[in-house]
């Protein structure tokens, strides 16, 4: 009886000190909309399982990639490296950035332009020197610079996630649930940083029309896609282009057929969406460790829209045994790269293999 009292004190005590613990997260509710049904273009299949698999186990996590002009492909790692695939499927590791390389891209100087989502927007010459064009706008800093394009006019287009949490803490962003992102414009020619639209749920991926007259921006934790207009009569409105997804939208990237391929590093999960009613309820688990909250389903999912924001198809690896939370993908001279956050491969697909696209290539 002794021992069954004193493991009850305890047991107390933990419980006590753990909900008397302030939370990291001040959390909102939100209703999420029911999920769409997995049916139409939407429907499963297993075309990702067709994908080449490069760099096989000597990458970790290359959440983006970009081709260059040579055919050599770049990707930024989990630890903060930037590699180089070549042609023949050699495999090296280029520079360290001493951050997290998330988005790329490259500009019309062959320069690789990088959203490192601690150090800020960088700009790495052929030769491998480093420049930091912008890490703050409007008197706040970058917290989780994220995805990366360039107009044709040579503007930069990016975005912050959260102006609260960092890279290593985005599922506190996620159970917050309040408006901590922004979509940013940066000038190379005068050098200004401004802020597009601010008050975002996680902006993400980010592409600009092939016409040049909006930006599309992924707001990953509203299961939507939003336009922003930069040009014509609409300039500066914002609008809903594509809404209640399947998943989280991550990157997204627009091919030369006007198709807009879009990223999703995992499906809906209906724990969250259910918590999203009960700031509490997200206010206690944000307390727990990682390694007990939610986590994603091993899945694999890419889904291409046409210019109105209608899906046109999806491509899905079921088991996510192949290719898992892909957080990007890149089309390419007939074919479309996969990233990952946590995977150690980079997916290779070629568009023929697509058959609602058939020959067609982008």
């Amino acid at each position: 009886m002794r021992w069954l009292l004193i493991g009850s004190l305890v047991l107390f005590l933990l419980c006590g000190g753990f909900l008397l613990t302030p939370s990291p997260v001040d959390s909102k509710a939100w209703v999420a909309p029911k999920p769409p049904a997995m049916t139409g273009a939407y429907a499963p299949n297993e075309i990702l399982r067709q994908a080449e698999l490069l760099a096989l186990g000597q990458v970790y996590g290359p959440e983006d990639t970009t081709v260059g002009a040579d055919g050599v492909l770049y990707a930024g790692t989990q630890d903060g490296k930037i590699i180089r695939v070549y042609p023949d499927g050699t495999v090296d590791t280029w520079l360290e950035t001493g951050g997290r390389p998330l988005g790329m891209v490259m500009d019309e100087q062959g320069n690789l332009l990088v959203a490192d989502s601690g150090k800020g927007l960088l700009s790495i010459s052929p030769e491998g020197d480093t420049t930091l064009l912008t890490r703050e706008a409007a008197g706040t800093p970058f917290r989780f610079t994220d995805d990366v394009i360039v107009a044709a006019d040579g503007r930069i287009y990016f975005t912050d996630a959260s102006s609260r949490f960092g890279q290593q803490d985005y599922l506190l962003d996620l159970l917050e649930m309040r408006p901590h992102g922004r979509l940013l414009r940066y000038n190379p020619k005068t050098r200004r940083t401004e802020v597009l639209v601010a008050n975002l749920h996680f902006p993400n991926g980010v592409a600009v029309s092939p016409e040049g007259d909006y930006v599309l921006v992924n707001e990953t934790w509203k299961y939507r896609i939003l336009k922003h207009w930069i040009a014509g009569p609409k300039a500066g409105r914002t609008e809903v282009f594509a809404d209640n997804l399947p998943g989280f939208p991550d990157n997204l990237a627009v091919d030369s057929a006007g198709r807009y391929w879009v990223a999703f590093p995992s499906l809906r999960n209906p724990q969250i969406d259910a918590m999203h009613t009960r700031p509490w309820l997200k206010n206690l688990v944000a307390k727990l460790p990682d390694s007990v909250k939610p986590k994603p389903e091993e899945y694999g999912l890419v889904v291409a829209f046409d210019a109105t924001g209608e899906a046109l198809v999806s491509l899905h690896d079921t088991t996510g045994k192949h290719l898992q939370e892909i957080t990007s993908v890149n089309p390419h001279q007939g074919n479309l790269y996969f990233g990952s956050l946590h995977n150690d491969r980079i997916g290779k697909l070629s568009l023929q293999a697509i058959p609602e696209i058939g020959k067609r290539t982008e």
